[in-house]
Protein backbone atom coordinates (compact mmCIF):
# COMPACT_ATOMS: atom_id res chain seq x y z
CA UNK A 1 0.00 0.00 0.00
CA UNK A 2 1.17 3.53 -0.71
CA UNK A 3 2.14 5.61 2.30
CA UNK A 4 3.09 2.57 4.38
CA UNK A 5 6.54 1.39 5.27
CA UNK A 6 7.42 -2.20 4.39
CA UNK A 7 9.12 -4.38 6.95
CA UNK A 8 12.86 -5.01 6.39
CA UNK A 9 13.75 -8.32 4.82
CA UNK A 10 15.85 -10.89 6.73
CA UNK A 11 18.77 -9.99 4.45
CA UNK A 12 18.51 -6.33 5.39
CA UNK A 13 18.42 -7.24 9.08
CA UNK A 14 21.55 -9.38 8.72
CA UNK A 15 23.33 -6.56 6.87
CA UNK A 16 22.31 -4.07 9.58
CA UNK A 17 23.66 -6.35 12.32
CA UNK A 18 26.90 -6.82 10.38
CA UNK A 19 27.31 -3.05 10.02
CA UNK A 20 26.74 -2.53 13.74
CA UNK A 21 29.32 -5.19 14.58
CA UNK A 22 31.87 -3.58 12.27
CA UNK A 23 31.25 -0.24 13.95
CA UNK A 24 31.78 -1.80 17.39
CA UNK A 25 35.00 -3.46 16.19
CA UNK A 26 36.22 -0.17 14.69
CA UNK A 27 35.45 1.66 17.91
CA UNK A 28 37.38 -0.98 19.87
CA UNK A 29 40.42 -0.60 17.63
CA UNK A 30 40.25 3.17 17.94
CA UNK A 31 40.18 2.87 21.72
CA UNK A 32 43.21 0.56 21.67
CA UNK A 33 45.05 2.95 19.36
CA UNK A 34 44.21 5.92 21.60
CA UNK A 35 45.50 4.06 24.68
CA UNK A 36 48.74 3.14 22.89
CA UNK A 37 49.30 6.71 21.71
CA UNK A 38 48.61 8.10 25.19
CA UNK A 39 50.98 5.60 26.76
CA UNK A 40 53.70 6.43 24.22
CA UNK A 41 53.34 10.14 25.04
CA UNK A 42 53.59 9.43 28.78
CA UNK A 43 56.63 7.24 28.19
CA UNK A 44 58.35 9.95 26.16
CA UNK A 45 57.61 12.58 28.80
CA UNK A 46 58.89 10.25 31.52
CA UNK A 47 62.20 9.83 29.71
CA UNK A 48 62.57 13.54 28.90
CA UNK A 49 61.67 14.85 32.37
CA UNK A 50 62.88 11.97 34.56
CA UNK A 51 59.54 11.94 36.39
CA UNK A 52 59.38 8.18 36.96
CA UNK A 53 56.15 8.39 38.97
CA UNK A 54 54.19 9.66 36.00
CA UNK A 55 53.22 6.10 35.00
CA UNK A 56 54.83 3.83 37.57
CA UNK A 57 53.07 0.67 38.71
CA UNK A 58 52.21 2.34 42.01
CA UNK A 59 50.66 5.34 40.28
CA UNK A 60 48.63 3.16 37.94
CA UNK A 61 47.44 0.94 40.81
CA UNK A 62 46.40 4.05 42.74
CA UNK A 63 44.65 5.40 39.63
CA UNK A 64 42.65 2.20 39.25
CA UNK A 65 41.70 2.24 42.92
CA UNK A 66 40.56 5.86 42.71
CA UNK A 67 38.77 5.28 39.40
CA UNK A 68 36.53 2.54 40.83
CA UNK A 69 34.28 4.81 42.97
CA UNK A 70 34.09 7.35 40.14
CA UNK A 71 33.31 4.62 37.62
CA UNK A 72 30.60 3.04 39.76
CA UNK A 73 28.92 6.42 40.28
CA UNK A 74 29.13 7.07 36.55
CA UNK A 75 27.78 3.60 35.78
CA UNK A 76 24.86 4.33 38.07
CA UNK A 77 24.22 7.56 36.21
CA UNK A 78 24.31 5.66 32.92
CA UNK A 79 21.60 3.22 34.09
CA UNK A 80 19.36 6.06 35.23
CA UNK A 81 19.79 8.37 32.26
CA UNK A 82 19.48 5.59 29.71
CA UNK A 83 15.97 5.17 31.14
CA UNK A 84 15.33 8.91 30.84
CA UNK A 85 15.84 10.02 34.47
CA UNK A 86 18.59 12.54 35.26
CA UNK A 87 20.33 11.56 38.49
CA UNK A 88 22.48 14.29 39.98
CA UNK A 89 21.79 12.72 43.38
CA UNK A 90 24.66 10.27 42.83
CA UNK A 91 26.77 12.15 45.35
CA UNK A 92 24.16 11.69 48.08
CA UNK A 93 23.78 8.00 47.21
CA UNK A 94 27.55 7.60 47.42
CA UNK A 95 27.50 9.27 50.84
CA UNK A 96 24.89 6.76 52.00
CA UNK A 97 27.09 3.97 50.63
CA UNK A 98 30.19 5.17 52.46
CA UNK A 99 28.34 5.30 55.77
CA UNK A 100 26.71 1.89 55.30
CA UNK A 101 30.02 0.27 54.36
CA UNK A 102 31.86 1.92 57.25
CA UNK A 103 29.26 0.99 59.84
CA UNK A 104 28.50 -2.56 58.72
CA UNK A 105 32.08 -3.26 57.62
CA UNK A 106 33.48 -2.41 61.04
CA UNK A 107 31.10 -4.94 62.62
CA UNK A 108 30.73 -7.79 60.12
CA UNK A 109 33.61 -7.33 57.70
CA UNK A 110 34.23 -5.55 54.38
CA UNK A 111 31.98 -7.70 52.16
CA UNK A 112 28.98 -7.15 54.39
CA UNK A 113 29.91 -3.48 54.46
CA UNK A 114 29.87 -3.32 50.66
CA UNK A 115 26.50 -5.06 50.59
CA UNK A 116 24.96 -2.68 53.13
CA UNK A 117 26.49 0.31 51.34
CA UNK A 118 24.96 -0.90 48.06
CA UNK A 119 21.55 -1.34 49.67
CA UNK A 120 21.65 2.12 51.25
CA UNK A 121 22.57 3.64 47.90
CA UNK A 122 19.72 1.71 46.29
CA UNK A 123 17.37 3.10 48.93
CA UNK A 124 18.44 6.60 47.92
CA UNK A 125 17.81 5.69 44.29
CA UNK A 126 14.36 4.37 45.16
CA UNK A 127 13.48 7.65 46.88
CA UNK A 128 14.62 9.52 43.77
CA UNK A 129 12.49 7.22 41.59
CA UNK A 130 9.39 7.72 43.75
CA UNK A 131 9.80 11.49 43.64
CA UNK A 132 10.49 11.81 39.91
CA UNK A 133 8.63 8.93 38.29
CA UNK A 134 5.53 8.63 40.46
CA UNK A 135 5.06 12.19 41.69
CA UNK A 136 6.66 14.02 38.76
CA UNK A 137 9.04 16.13 40.86
CA UNK A 138 11.62 18.00 38.79
CA UNK A 139 14.57 15.62 38.43
CA UNK A 140 17.22 18.25 39.18
CA UNK A 141 15.39 19.40 42.30
CA UNK A 142 14.98 15.81 43.47
CA UNK A 143 18.67 15.07 42.85
CA UNK A 144 19.75 18.09 44.90
CA UNK A 145 17.39 17.00 47.66
CA UNK A 146 18.90 13.50 47.65
CA UNK A 147 22.38 15.00 48.04
CA UNK A 148 21.25 17.04 51.03
CA UNK A 149 19.28 14.10 52.44
CA UNK A 150 22.26 11.75 52.16
CA UNK A 151 24.47 14.16 54.07
CA UNK A 152 21.88 14.84 56.77
CA UNK A 153 20.91 11.19 57.27
CA UNK A 154 24.52 10.02 57.61
CA UNK A 155 25.32 12.78 60.10
CA UNK A 156 22.35 11.72 62.22
CA UNK A 157 23.21 8.02 61.97
CA UNK A 158 26.84 8.74 62.87
CA UNK A 159 25.77 10.58 66.01
CA UNK A 160 23.71 7.50 67.00
CA UNK A 161 26.10 4.73 65.93
CA UNK A 162 29.47 6.41 66.74
CA UNK A 163 28.75 8.54 69.82
CA UNK A 164 32.42 8.92 70.73
CA UNK A 165 33.57 9.97 67.27
CA UNK A 166 30.50 11.07 65.29
CA UNK A 167 32.51 11.98 62.18
CA UNK A 168 34.09 8.57 61.55
CA UNK A 169 33.51 4.85 62.00
CA UNK A 170 35.74 2.22 63.61
CA UNK A 171 38.32 0.59 61.36
CA UNK A 172 37.09 -1.82 58.66
CA UNK A 173 39.16 -5.02 58.27
CA UNK A 174 41.11 -5.15 54.97
CA UNK A 175 39.57 -6.95 52.03
CA UNK A 176 41.35 -9.81 50.27
CA UNK A 177 43.61 -9.19 47.27
CA UNK A 178 44.69 -11.17 44.21
CA UNK A 179 48.32 -11.51 43.08
CA UNK A 180 49.72 -13.44 40.10
CA UNK A 181 53.30 -14.03 41.36
CA UNK A 182 55.12 -15.02 38.17
CA UNK A 183 53.57 -12.36 35.95
CA UNK A 184 53.74 -9.53 38.49
CA UNK A 185 57.39 -10.23 39.35
CA UNK A 186 58.45 -10.34 35.70
CA UNK A 187 56.54 -7.14 35.02
CA UNK A 188 58.26 -5.41 37.93
CA UNK A 189 61.68 -6.41 36.57
CA UNK A 190 60.90 -5.05 33.10
CA UNK A 191 59.33 -1.90 34.53
CA UNK A 192 62.52 -1.11 36.45
CA UNK A 193 64.55 -1.09 33.20
CA UNK A 194 63.07 2.24 32.17
CA UNK A 195 62.70 1.26 28.50
CA UNK A 196 60.55 3.34 26.19
CA UNK A 197 56.96 2.07 26.03
CA UNK A 198 57.83 -1.52 27.00
CA UNK A 199 58.54 -0.62 30.63
CA UNK A 200 55.36 1.45 30.73
CA UNK A 201 53.31 -1.51 29.52
CA UNK A 202 55.04 -3.62 32.16
CA UNK A 203 54.01 -1.08 34.82
CA UNK A 204 50.38 -1.54 33.80
CA UNK A 205 50.73 -5.33 33.92
CA UNK A 206 52.30 -5.08 37.37
CA UNK A 207 49.49 -2.84 38.60
CA UNK A 208 46.75 -5.26 37.49
CA UNK A 209 48.47 -8.43 38.73
CA UNK A 210 49.79 -7.42 42.16
CA UNK A 211 47.57 -7.12 45.26
CA UNK A 212 44.42 -6.26 43.34
CA UNK A 213 41.45 -6.02 45.75
CA UNK A 214 38.65 -8.45 44.96
CA UNK A 215 36.23 -5.53 45.06
CA UNK A 216 38.09 -4.03 42.09
CA UNK A 217 37.53 -7.23 40.13
CA UNK A 218 33.81 -7.11 40.98
CA UNK A 219 33.61 -3.49 39.84
CA UNK A 220 35.41 -4.22 36.56
CA UNK A 221 33.07 -7.16 35.86
CA UNK A 222 30.08 -4.85 36.32
CA UNK A 223 31.14 -2.83 33.26
CA UNK A 224 30.79 -5.55 30.57
CA UNK A 225 27.81 -6.96 32.48
CA UNK A 226 26.06 -3.60 32.16
CA UNK A 227 26.91 -3.42 28.47
CA UNK A 228 25.50 -6.89 27.91
CA UNK A 229 22.30 -6.21 29.85
CA UNK A 230 21.56 -2.83 28.27
CA UNK A 231 22.69 -3.48 24.69
CA UNK A 232 22.34 -7.21 24.14
CA UNK A 233 19.07 -8.19 25.84
CA UNK A 234 15.39 -7.46 25.36
CA UNK A 235 15.33 -6.04 28.89
CA UNK A 236 17.99 -3.51 27.96
CA UNK A 237 16.23 -2.57 24.73
CA UNK A 238 13.00 -1.84 26.61
CA UNK A 239 14.87 0.13 29.28
CA UNK A 240 16.72 2.25 26.71
CA UNK A 241 13.48 2.83 24.80
CA UNK A 242 12.14 4.53 27.94
CA UNK A 243 14.96 7.06 27.65
CA UNK A 244 14.57 7.58 23.91
CA UNK A 245 10.83 7.49 23.26
CA UNK A 246 8.80 6.62 26.37
CA UNK A 247 5.41 7.30 24.74
CA UNK A 248 6.22 5.02 21.82
CA UNK A 249 7.46 2.34 24.23
CA UNK A 250 4.25 2.65 26.25
CA UNK A 251 2.16 2.28 23.11
CA UNK A 252 3.96 -1.01 22.43
CA UNK A 253 3.12 -2.39 25.85
CA UNK A 254 6.33 -1.53 27.72
CA UNK A 255 5.75 -0.72 31.39
CA UNK A 256 7.75 2.52 31.35
CA UNK A 257 7.33 3.23 35.07
CA UNK A 258 8.62 -0.24 35.97
CA UNK A 259 11.80 0.13 33.89
CA UNK A 260 12.45 3.62 35.21
CA UNK A 261 12.09 2.37 38.78
CA UNK A 262 14.48 -0.51 38.12
CA UNK A 263 17.04 1.73 36.41
CA UNK A 264 17.06 4.46 39.06
CA UNK A 265 17.19 1.95 41.92
CA UNK A 266 20.09 0.10 40.28
CA UNK A 267 21.69 3.48 39.71
CA UNK A 268 21.59 4.20 43.42
CA UNK A 269 22.91 0.73 44.25
CA UNK A 270 25.92 1.18 41.97
CA UNK A 271 26.66 4.61 43.43
CA UNK A 272 26.34 3.12 46.91
CA UNK A 273 28.73 0.33 45.95
CA UNK A 274 31.21 2.96 44.74
CA UNK A 275 30.89 4.78 48.04
CA UNK A 276 31.32 1.50 49.87
CA UNK A 277 34.56 0.81 48.01
CA UNK A 278 35.76 4.29 48.93
CA UNK A 279 35.14 3.69 52.64
CA UNK A 280 35.63 -0.05 53.22
CA UNK A 281 38.45 -0.72 50.73
CA UNK A 282 40.33 2.45 49.79
CA UNK A 283 40.35 4.09 53.23
CA UNK A 284 39.34 1.24 55.54
CA UNK A 285 37.17 3.63 57.50
CA UNK A 286 34.17 5.93 57.05
CA UNK A 287 34.81 9.65 57.42
CA UNK A 288 32.36 12.49 57.03
CA UNK A 289 32.83 14.28 53.71
CA UNK A 290 34.72 11.31 52.32
CA UNK A 291 33.22 11.43 48.82
CA UNK A 292 34.55 14.96 48.17
CA UNK A 293 32.41 15.42 45.06
CA UNK A 294 33.30 12.11 43.41
CA UNK A 295 29.65 11.48 42.60
CA UNK A 296 29.67 14.61 40.46
CA UNK A 297 32.95 13.57 38.83
CA UNK A 298 31.32 10.21 38.09
CA UNK A 299 28.48 12.06 36.39
CA UNK A 300 31.07 13.98 34.37
CA UNK A 301 32.77 10.71 33.41
CA UNK A 302 29.44 9.38 32.15
CA UNK A 303 28.89 12.49 30.03
CA UNK A 304 32.47 12.32 28.75
CA UNK A 305 31.80 8.70 27.76
CA UNK A 306 28.75 9.80 25.73
CA UNK A 307 26.41 7.67 27.87
CA UNK A 308 28.28 4.48 26.90
CA UNK A 309 30.13 1.96 29.04
CA UNK A 310 33.47 2.06 27.21
CA UNK A 311 33.72 5.83 27.22
CA UNK A 312 32.64 5.92 30.85
CA UNK A 313 35.45 3.50 31.78
CA UNK A 314 38.00 5.62 29.90
CA UNK A 315 36.78 8.83 31.55
CA UNK A 316 36.82 7.29 35.04
CA UNK A 317 40.36 6.03 34.52
CA UNK A 318 41.48 9.47 33.34
CA UNK A 319 39.96 11.22 36.36
CA UNK A 320 41.32 8.55 38.71
CA UNK A 321 44.77 8.99 37.20
CA UNK A 322 44.78 12.75 37.75
CA UNK A 323 43.82 12.20 41.39
CA UNK A 324 46.47 9.53 41.88
CA UNK A 325 49.29 11.51 40.34
CA UNK A 326 48.70 14.60 42.48
CA UNK A 327 48.72 12.41 45.59
CA UNK A 328 51.94 10.58 44.73
CA UNK A 329 54.31 13.15 43.22
CA UNK A 330 54.39 16.90 42.63
CA UNK A 331 57.13 16.43 40.01
CA UNK A 332 54.84 14.14 38.02
CA UNK A 333 52.08 16.77 38.05
CA UNK A 334 54.59 19.31 36.73
CA UNK A 335 55.63 16.87 33.99
CA UNK A 336 51.98 16.49 33.03
CA UNK A 337 52.15 20.02 31.64
CA UNK A 338 54.19 18.61 28.76
CA UNK A 339 51.55 15.94 28.19
CA UNK A 340 48.91 18.68 28.10
CA UNK A 341 51.00 20.57 25.53
CA UNK A 342 51.25 17.52 23.26
CA UNK A 343 47.53 16.75 23.35
CA UNK A 344 46.49 20.38 22.94
CA UNK A 345 48.70 20.69 19.85
CA UNK A 346 47.28 17.43 18.48
CA UNK A 347 43.73 18.63 19.12
CA UNK A 348 44.53 21.98 17.49
CA UNK A 349 45.89 20.30 14.35
CA UNK A 350 42.85 18.03 14.18
CA UNK A 351 40.51 21.00 14.59
CA UNK A 352 42.26 22.98 11.86
CA UNK A 353 42.14 19.95 9.56
CA UNK A 354 38.37 19.77 10.21
CA UNK A 355 38.17 23.54 9.45
CA UNK A 356 37.29 24.42 13.02
CA UNK A 357 39.76 27.27 13.08
CA UNK A 358 38.52 28.97 16.24
CA UNK A 359 38.92 25.92 18.50
CA UNK A 360 42.24 25.11 16.82
CA UNK A 361 43.69 28.57 17.47
CA UNK A 362 42.43 28.60 21.05
CA UNK A 363 44.03 25.19 21.67
CA UNK A 364 47.35 26.40 20.26
CA UNK A 365 47.27 29.45 22.53
CA UNK A 366 46.64 27.30 25.61
CA UNK A 367 49.37 24.88 24.50
CA UNK A 368 51.84 27.78 24.27
CA UNK A 369 50.84 29.03 27.73
CA UNK A 370 51.25 25.53 29.21
CA UNK A 371 54.69 25.19 27.60
CA UNK A 372 55.81 28.56 28.98
CA UNK A 373 54.50 27.58 32.41
CA UNK A 374 56.47 24.34 32.29
CA UNK A 375 59.71 26.00 31.16
CA UNK A 376 59.56 28.79 33.75
CA UNK A 377 58.75 26.64 36.80
CA UNK A 378 60.21 23.60 38.53
CA UNK A 379 57.30 22.63 40.79
CA UNK A 380 53.63 23.53 40.64
CA UNK A 381 52.00 25.15 43.69
CA UNK A 382 50.12 22.77 45.98
CA UNK A 383 46.85 24.50 45.16
CA UNK A 384 47.31 23.71 41.47
CA UNK A 385 48.20 20.10 42.21
CA UNK A 386 45.13 19.63 44.41
CA UNK A 387 42.89 21.19 41.79
CA UNK A 388 44.26 19.09 38.91
CA UNK A 389 41.44 16.47 38.91
CA UNK A 390 38.75 19.13 38.74
CA UNK A 391 40.54 21.18 36.07
CA UNK A 392 40.95 18.03 33.98
CA UNK A 393 37.24 17.30 34.43
CA UNK A 394 36.26 20.72 33.06
CA UNK A 395 38.83 20.54 30.26
CA UNK A 396 37.77 17.10 29.10
CA UNK A 397 34.07 17.96 29.15
CA UNK A 398 34.67 21.16 27.18
CA UNK A 399 36.64 19.28 24.51
CA UNK A 400 34.18 16.37 24.36
CA UNK A 401 31.01 18.48 24.25
CA UNK A 402 31.02 18.66 20.46
CA UNK A 403 30.32 14.94 19.99
CA UNK A 404 27.87 14.24 22.82
CA UNK A 405 24.47 12.68 22.19
CA UNK A 406 22.33 12.17 25.26
CA UNK A 407 19.19 9.97 25.25
CA UNK A 408 16.42 11.86 23.49
CA UNK A 409 13.98 11.87 26.43
CA UNK A 410 16.60 12.21 29.18
CA UNK A 411 15.31 14.53 31.88
CA UNK A 412 11.93 15.10 30.25
CA UNK A 413 8.83 14.63 32.44
CA UNK A 414 6.75 11.58 31.52
CA UNK A 415 3.19 11.02 32.65
CA UNK A 416 1.49 7.71 31.92
CA UNK A 417 -1.14 7.85 29.17
CA UNK A 418 -0.03 11.20 27.73
CA UNK A 419 1.28 9.79 24.45
CA UNK A 420 0.51 11.96 21.45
Amino acid sequence: MTGTKSLPSPGDVVKSIAVQRRRVALTGWRLVAAICIGLAVLSLVRIVTGAQQIDSAGTIAAAIGLAIPIGMAGLGGLWSERAGVVNIGLEGMMILGTWGAGWAGSIWGPWTGLLVGTLMGAAGGLVHAIATVTFGVDQIVSGVAINLLGLGVTQYLSAVAFPGQPTQSPQVPPIGTLTLPGISDAAQTISAKGWFFVSDVASIVRAITYQVPYSTIVAVVLLPLTFFLLWRTAFGLRLRSCGEAPHAAESLGVNVYYYKYVAVTVSGGLAGFGGGVLAAVAAGIYREGQTAGQGFIGLAAMIFGNWRVGGLAAGSTLFGYTQAIQLRSGDAVHALLLVVVVFLVAFALWSIWRRRFTSGIVSLVFAALALVWYLTTDVLPDQVAYGTPYVVTLLVLSLASQRLRMPAADGLPDRRGEAK
